[in-house]
């Protein structure tokens, strides 16, 4: 469940400058209490430009720089995910609350070596993993744990999109943790997780494209209760995007895409089909930060929405499935790699 909502303020930091840096900073005017506050890049200039387009008080060249501000009360880290971990663990080490894009890490072992530094220091961290966050699915979530669809037993979602090799290289790179399954598949799988749990079989297949990235993949998933989940995910086909749960009393419709829906459609077995709206508010970006600081100001090192063993039981079902389609991954810095 939700906390309840208050608005304390949190002065933002923003740590790197690419497009959904600049989706969030537009959305984040919606969040209550939220305050631009900060923009860091490797290149100041990138940093000056970003902070006078979307309204932060300061800007710097350097992410320490940013992390040394007395005055960020929290940060976003929405770098390349080949870099979460290096910058994670520098804000965790600077005491500064964390809300850090999917995927949170490019491995399971670099994932939970920041959630066990975070867990010992104390300090807030969560994944952005902004669909849990909206009105509606989090309607579609309360419906669900009362049972409205009896015993879920299936999950089926997929998210994918056509990407041209020039164009958004960064998806393609493996320096960068590029990948299907890492930028898109984690969408379906945190679905899956939400609903289902940490799965005991994965089985993946896939496509690995020019550079040896995974372009394309379908994911089966297993459970000791003999549920199951399909996945899909891709950079080469109009994958349509939506999401369903199949339970034993009825299903639900998560209309595309999944990871801002318009609405759901709940259909139970011998009633109407019911309609639940997804009022976005901008983009819908927002709610995953007004959500951090309400957790801030309950004092809360973990969010009860997107908790950190949910983020380790999706990182461990990406492991694997990268893993079985045959796409190294290795995150900059992480001793263990």
């Amino acid at each position: 469940m939700l906390l309840p909502m208050s608005a304390p303020t949190i002065r933002w930091g923003f740590i790197a400058t690419g497009w959904i840096s600049g989706d969030a900073a537009a959305d984040l005017g919606h969040a209550p209490g939220a305050v631009r506050h900060a923009v860091a890049s490797r290149r100041l200039e990138k940093a000056r430009q970003f902070a006078a387009e979307h309204g932060f008080a300061r800007a710097y060249g350097s992410y320490a720089e940013l992390l040394a501000d007395p005055d960020v009360d929290a940060v976003y880290v929405a770098t390349p995910h080949a870099q979460h971990w290096t910058v994670v663990n520098d804000a965790i080490a600077a005491g500064k609350p964390v809300l850090v894009e999917k995927a949170f890490t490019c491995t399971h072992a670099a994932a939970a070596d920041l959630v066990e530094r975070a867990r010992a220091a104390g300090v807030f961290v969560m994944e952005a993993m902004w669909n849990r966050f909206q009105p509606g699915m989090r309607e579609l979530r309360r419906r669900v744990a009362d049972g409205h669809l009896g015993d879920v037993r299936a999950v089926h979602a997929d998210l994918g999109f056509v990407n041209e090799y020039h164009h958004l290289a960064r998806l393609v790179d493996p320096a960068n943790g590029g990948g299907a399954l890492l930028d898109t598949c984690v969408y379906p799988a945190a679905f899956a997780q939400w609903f289902l749990g940490t799965p005991d079989v994965v089985r993946a297949v896939g496509t690995l494209g020019p550079t040896g990235v995974d372009v394309e993949a379908g994911v089966l998933l297993g459970y000791p209760s003999g549920a199951h989940a399909v996945l899909s995910c891709g950079f080469t086909a109009d994958w349509p995007g939506g999401a369903t749960v199949v339970g034993t009393e009825g299903h639900a419709v998560v209309e595309p895409r999944m990871n801002h829906p318009p609405r759901i459609l709940v259909h139970r077995r011998g009633r109407d089909v019911e309609v639940i709206d997804n009022p976005l508010g901008g983009q819908g970006l927002w709610h995953e930060f007004a959500h951090v600081g309400e957790c801030l100001a309950a004092g809360l090192t973990e969010s009860p929405v997107m908790p950190l063993d949910d983020t380790l039981g999706v990182m461990a079902t990406l492991d694997q499935a990268c893993d079985q389609v045959g796409t190294p991954h290795v995150d900059e810095g992480f001793p263990a790699a």
